[in-house]
């Protein structure tokens, strides 16, 4: 969480993508890893591509304010998480892309910092003295005890300054989750239907609601202006002479390494434990991933689609064009074929879980399906938890069949010690 939505569930059927794609003795470590590259390459360039489209789309709605504007303003943002969802799996395993995540994908954040918010969001934080800093109706802010001008919104302001204000993560001040806010406002509805819905006169300077909409829309363009960028230089980096396509074929195993940490990260601590299960052990519906959209149950599917593309080797662009080369499956199955097929069949079931809670949320949405007491709900969202762990678990019999030697993968307290959760 729409623009290809449809497409891609008719993509992702529990249907395997691997019947097409036969073991074969000739792929090598070397092989599977050089492609593995260009499909990341493919999926950052098609990420960008949707930032673009949303650039646009953000740049026509600031300059025409009006429902409809806002409407394929929002479209343009569902659209373009898709691609990037896709590329999370490349995160884990490869530095570059860990160091620079957080500039386009951090979560959750305290949206007091960027602009108004609802009195029930309280007024002060023990943790955040920025909790309700409110940089679009402040003209400076105090951080760390020094006056920042932010007289001018800029992309420069938002990067150089505010993101991550005072060393706080949820000082998240760019990326996704900035623009999901200022174009949908904060979801009051709790665990009840409905998303966030900022009226386009936020925007709209003739016909101003909640003041400052100049600089509500500098802030709204800086922001995916920046996105743009950023996404730029990763695309960049994964081209053939980039520095991660660079990076990761240098050494083959290492390469292996990374391909596996990214699955088996994303499976099991990032998406099973912190973006599924902690929501699920709260019943918060602070805790879901694209909270202002109630888009969370496509990006889980997008998620899923993107771990099973790296073993797979397959992916469908946003042109149409369908990439297939060398690939962890064709390497497993050449080792051991039943535990390709374990492997092969544990991804097709997590996408399918994945897909069960998008069907779903056509009717409820996946803060309804976290609320205390929603019993069919609750056991959909554990579903795909457990298919998640499941798969992380074959993912560490791979690591093992490969010979690649101890592989850490990210946990995850709700998982791991559900207990401390609630300390």
């Amino acid at each position: 969480m729409s623009f290809l939505r449809g497409a891609v569930l008719a993509l992702s059927t529990a249907t395997s993508l691997l019947a097409a794609l036969p073991a074969t003795a000739a792929t090598n470590a070397a092989a599977v890893v050089k492609h593995y590259a260009e499909i990341g390459h493919a999926k950052y360039a098609d990420a960008l591509k949707g930032a673009e489209a949303l650039q646009k789309a953000v740049d026509a709605f600031i300059a025409a304010p009006s429902e409809k504007t806002l409407a394929a303003a929002r479209q343009a943002w569902l659209a373009a998480r898709n691609p990037y969802l896709e590329t999370e799996v490349y995160r884990f395993g490869n530095k570059i892309v860990d160091d620079w995540e957080g500039k386009v994908n951090s979560w959750p954040l305290d949206e007091g910092l960027i602009d108004y918010v609802d009195p029930s969001y309280g007024t002060e934080s023990d943790e955040n003295p920025l909790f309700t800093a409110n940089v679009i109706a402040n003209k400076s802010i105090t951080i760390a005890g020094k006056t920042v001008d932010t007289s001018k919104i800029t992309p420069e302001l938002l990067s150089g300054s505010l993101q991550e204000a005072g060393g706080i993560e949820a000082n998240v001040a760019t990326g996704y989750h900035a623009i999901e806010f200022l174009l949908w406002g904060q979801d009051l509805n709790g665990t009840g239907p409905g998303a966030g819905n900022r009226p386009y006169t936020d925007y709209d300077l003739n016909a101003c609601t909640h003041d400052n909409c100049d600089r509500r829309a500098a802030y709204l363009k800086a922001a995916t202006d920046l996105l743009v960028t950023d996404l730029k230089e990763m695309t960049e980096a994964w081209a053939p002479k980039g520095e991660a396509a660079k990076t990761v074929n240098a050494d083959a195993k290492e390469g292996l390494t990374a391909i596996l940490t990214g699955m088996g990260s994303l499976s099991y601590g990032e998406l099973a434990g912190e973006r599924m299960k902690l929501g699920l052990l709260l019943h918060d519906p602070e805790e879901e991933q694209d909270c202002f959209s109630d888009n969370t149950h496509n990006s889980h599917l997008h998620d899923a689609i993107g771990i099973r593309s790296a073993y797979t080797g397959v992916y469908k662009t946003l042109s149409g064009k369908t990439l297939k080369g060398p690939s962890l499956h064709e390497l497993v199955a050449a080792k051991d074929k039943a535990l390709d097929k374990e492997m092969s069949e544990k991804l097709d079931a997590s996408v399918k879980a994945m897909e069960a809670i998008a069907e779903r949320a056509k009717t409820e949405h996946y803060d309804q399906m976290i609320a205390e007491g929603n019993k069919e709900g609750n056991a959909l969202v554990q579903a795909g938890v457990d298919a998640l762990v499941s798969q992380a678990k074959t993912v560490e019999r791979v690591i093992a069949a490969l010979d690649l030697g101890t592989v850490k993968l990210e946990g995850s307290k709700s998982l791991d010690d559900p207990n401390a959760v609630f300390k």
